[in-house]
């Protein structure tokens, strides 16, 4: 109640709007995307960019300018820096207008390239400057990225999918902030500078943590040895039952309106955390996004919890009560009120087919509140530095944030009076917690280069811990760590009585040099309060994952030391998949004194890391492990040493299997243990036991047996496996079948049986015959066609199909 909904533009004025900015003079800027969702030819781009503005404050956008056409499939825009920053893939790029007549001053400037489109609804978006200064945006999962600037080698671009990436604007540099989620379309940040992005068919919600892994809705992490990432934050989902129940895969929506209590279904679009001053103070803070099925704006709240947050699900906003109804982008802006952009189309979801598309129409509406009235907006350049910075202690974050990139222009333009601009922000440092004014001030200072790194390291033990966090991570802003702060971090690794503190050193660790980040790990994995946190384990698993094979024994101490087991066992793990790391661990286990509990993490790790490989080098520490722990009270380890003994060619097991899979009243799990093992060791003793098993009575091994009769040629073979043919189940008769077609010997001992007619025809399968073809044997192949047929041979685009 109390909220009023206005058109600023609609079509013709505005179609096939994707992205929004709002300009330092109140100015809507609409990027309107033809192009989608095929990329055009180069040169005969359809995409434009467009400029709304309410010049005489009367509420209405009378002015309407076209600043640049012949784009090509954009998705991502903001302005500043005498510019605009177009995401359109494959690239990133910059359209000067220093002069601010609104008439670019030359073509794009091509920023970076590499950036993929195969899947064209989830390139580059949601362009936004972050507190630090950086330009922040998301990537789709689906879409594969090789990052760099015009000319750079393959080798050393940045590999990007899904995820958040920046780009510094001055310095000019990319890097990626975090990878991970599906297709993050929606980033803002807190009062804090936390950053929050919502996402599709996955869990909606994530906090967005600088170095952080985050779940993922396809493919694998860069790095193999991330293990595991960090979830959503959401309590909630925003859908019932599946997500097909909610979606729409084909030409006619048939939507479940039952999900519309639960928030609508499962893409979202947008993302802003409103800060403005028009709508009633508990909305401040709110998470405000849009949701695509339910045709809607709907809420999330956070709640503090551990480094983090949990996210909560708050009342909807709006319904549009509009099928056709699809707002991708939503900001706040100058005057508090929330505007939106509607791409307006029958299709809710990701279409290649460009036919289907409606590219007549588009919406941008204005959400108010209250009896406020429109004035006429002043242009924020024509204020002075002090009064600019002034503006941090603004009701309106949208004012703190714009007027803070303003400093940072005039900084990188060298036109900053920084004198001025330290006295102005001087009684900031304790304005109003409740906006954010100090935190706000702090980064304005940043941005008008007031922070030095002395200065930064002080801020590391202010009283309040946002501050301290964030001189954390303002220290590692250009890449490389202060070496005079490392050592301070070491001690509030150890001592820091803050999460949110811990969660920033973990974060950090990516960004330090391998010597600088032993200590520091050794203090944040004595935190044992931190052990179930949402955050830190996994962060702290990241940064010290790359330092772990650099020194075994170190590693291995640390895990040792560790209260967070998570961080100890994928130590372990790591030291696991290397010979080295390997060697390191059994010199630990053959020493006495290691604690039983610790011995089965340590070989469980090692077995399900070697569990995948045939065999691994004997490590010169085996013997003396196995001789300290064979004798274990532990009914787990004895099996694993087991397959670890068959893993690195240690012949004494053999002989044990061999009496254990004969004995059938033994536990049906470790003859199935032994069986794999004999078969990993090749052991050919083991053939009369499995040719017994496979032409003995029914049995939950015989299948097996039968199977593994296929890793050993012995001339018994076929004459077990054909006698017992009568009594196998459907899937044995299979299985003998493709293990007697696996070589000339056995195939004609097969044929043989079927020209008897002790086998039927029917026992031979045509997977099976192309096995008998594929021996390129004349004889066999004629008898094969005398007794079973001609075999067909597979197109090669059923051969492409199946490969």
């Amino acid at each position: 109640e109390g909220f009023q909904v206005s058109v600023i533009a609609s079509e013709p004025e505005v179609k096939q709007p994707i992205a929004m900015a709002i300009d330092e003079r109140g100015r809507l800027w609409i990027a309107e995307a033809y192009a989608y969702p095929i990329r055009q030819p180069d040169g005969e781009g359809k995409d434009r960019i467009l400029i709304f503005a309410d010049e005489d404050g009367d509420g209405n956008y009378e002015t309407r300018k076209v600043f640049q056409e012949g784009l090509n499939l954009v998705s991502g825009m903001e302005v500043g820096y005498g510019g605009v920053w177009v995401g359109a893939a494959p690239y990133l790029m910059f359209i000067p207008d220093r002069d601010r007549d609104d008439v670019p001053d030359g073509e794009p400037e091509i920023l970076l390239d590499g950036f993929g489109y195969q899947d064209t609804h989830e390139t580059l978006n949601s362009f936004v400057w972050g507190p630090d200064g950086w330009l922040y945006g998301c990537h789709g999962v689906f879409t594969h990225s090789k990052v760099g600037k015009p000319g750079t080698p393959d080798e050393q671009r940045v590999g990007l999918n899904a995820g958040v990436w920046r780009f510094h604007p001055v310095r000019r540099e990319f890097e990626v902030f975090a990878h991970g989620t599906s297709n993050p379309w929606g980033l803002d940040f807190d009062k804090n500078g936390e950053a929050f992005v919502t996402a599709c068919v996955i869990p909606h919600l994530f906090h967005m943590v600088q170095g952080g892994r985050y779940h993922r809705q396809g493919g694998q992490h860069f790095n193999p040895h991330t293990y595991d990432d960090i979830k959503t934050i959401a309590d909630h989902a925003h859908y019932a039952g599946d997500i097909r129940d909610n979606a729409h895969w084909g030409k006619v929506p048939t939507l479940k309106e039952d999900t519309l209590t639960l928030g609508g279904g499962h893409a979202h679009c947008g993302l802003t955390i409103y800060q403005g001053d028009q709508f009633p103070s508990e909305y401040r803070g709110k998470l405000l996004f849009t949701n695509l099925h339910g045709h809607s704006i709907i809420s999330d709240y956070t709640v503090p919890e551990g480094s983090g947050f949990i996210g909560k699900h708050g009342p909807d906003f709006l319904h549009t009560n509009d099928r056709w109804s699809m707002p991708v982008d939503i900001q706040y802006g100058p005057d508090g009120a929330l505007y939106v952009i509607d791409w307006y189309d029958q299709q809710n979801c990701h279409r290649r087919d460009a036919e289907l598309w409606d590219r007549t129409n588009g919406r941008i509406y204005k959400i108010s509140y209250g009896a406020a009235k429109p004035s006429k907006f002043t242009d924020l350049t024509t204020l002075g530095d002090a009064e600019l910075a002034g503006l941090q202690a603004s009701p309106n974050g949208w004012m703190a944030n714009t007027s803070r990139r303003l400093l940072a222009e005039r900084k990188a333009a060298g036109k900053l009076d920084a004198e001025a601009v330290g006295k102005s922000l001087a009684s900031l440092a304790v304005g109003d917690a409740r906006l954010g004014v100090p935190m706000r001030a702090l980064w304005a200072r940043f941005a008008a280069g007031l922070e030095t790194e002395a200065s930064l390291t002080d801020l590391l033990g202010n009283d309040n811990e946002v501050f301290r966090a964030w001189a954390i991570r303002l220290l590692s802003d250009g890449g490389e760590f202060p070496t005079a702060a490392s050592a301070k971090l070491a001690e509030m690794a150890r001592n820091d009585a803050s999460p949110m503190v811990r969660r920033h050193l973990a974060s950090v660790l990516d960004r330090l040099p391998h010597e600088s980040r032993w200590d520091i790990v050794a203090g944040l994995i004595g935190r044992g309060e931190d052990a179930n946190d949402h955050n830190i384990p996994l962060l702290i698993w990241y940064g010290v994952e790359p330092v772990v094979m650099d020194d075994t024994a170190r590693a291995l101490t640390l895990a040792g030391q560790s209260k967070i087991p998570l961080v100890r066992q994928f130590i372990y793990r790591r030291l696991a998949h290397e010979d080295a790391g390997r060697e390191t661990l059994l010199t630990m286990l053959s020493k006495p004194g290691a604690k039983a509990e610790i011995q089965t993490v340590i070989l469980t790790e090692m077995d399900a890391v070697l569990k995948d490989r045939a065999s691994a080098p004997m490590p010169k520490a085996w013997e003396g492990a196995f001789a300290a722990l064979s004798g274990s009270q532990d009914k787990a380890i004895q099996p694993i040493l087991e397959r670890l003994a068959t893993k690195f060619g240690d012949q004494r097991m053999l002989p044990r299997f061999r009496k254990l899979l004969a004995d059938s009243k033994a536990d049906p799990a470790a003859r199935q243990n032994a069986l794999t093992s004999l078969v990993a060791a090749k052991d050919a003793e083991a053939v009369p036991v499995l040719l017994s098993l496979a032409s003995g009575g029914a049995s939950p091994l015989r299948g097996a047996a039968i199977r593994a009769l296929g890793s050993f040629t012995d001339p018994g073979t076929p004459e077990a496996l054909l006698g017992a043919f009568e009594k196998l189940s459907v899937a044995e008769k299979a299985d003998a079948a493709n293990v007697l077609a696996s070589n000339p010997g056995y195939a004609k001992a097969l044929l043989d049986a079927l020209a008897d007619d002790r086998i039927p025809r029917g026992a031979i399968s045509a997977f099976t015959a192309r096995q008998i073809r594929a021996l390129n044997d004349d004889s066999l192949n004629a008898s094969l066609e005398k007794h079973w047929g001609k075999v067909t041979d597979t197109s090669e685009a059923k051969k492409a199909e199946l490969e």
